[in-house]
């Protein structure tokens, strides 16, 4: 039986933390969200006064992050050079703010990120990223 690492529930606090510190340096309220390899939620945080509609659109980006292994920023891009396709694709998220979590080259999860401008998802999820 293979073994592969996994994402802990701590490992998904670092990863959140880091990715607040950069939230909170540019003053940028947002939603945090952690999902595990499976795309199930394992972590979430909400600045209190930031819209109630970024909670699910971080988890989404979250989600189709980990279920594509790649950056939502990857399906944006796709869709601004006109392959529409993209939306059409289950669960895509055609904006950036959405990363997988890499450890030891396995996606061991991912991160999705929103309250802002789509770049500036993108900069607080890399940086949340980078913390793993």
């Amino acid at each position: 039986m293979a073994g592969k690492p996994i994402l802990t529930l701590e490992d998904a606090r670092r990863v959140a933390a880091a990715a607040e510190n950069e939230a909170r340096a540019n003053e940028w309220k947002v939603v945090i969200a952690v999902v595990d390899d499976g795309g199930h939620l394992l972590y979430l945080q909400r600045s209190h006064d930031t819209q109630f509609g970024s909670v699910e659109t971080a988890i989404a980006k979250a989600h189709a992050a980990v279920a594509f292994q790649r950056p939502t920023k990857a399906s944006e891009d796709a869709v601004l050079s006109g392959r529409l396709i993209h939306l059409a694709l289950p669960g895509v998220i055609p904006a950036e703010g959405g990363v997988p979590l890499v450890r030891d080259g396995v996606v061991v999860g991912a991160l999705g990120i929103s309250g802002v401008r789509s770049i500036q998802d993108g900069q607080i999820a890399q940086a949340g990223a980078s913390a793993l």
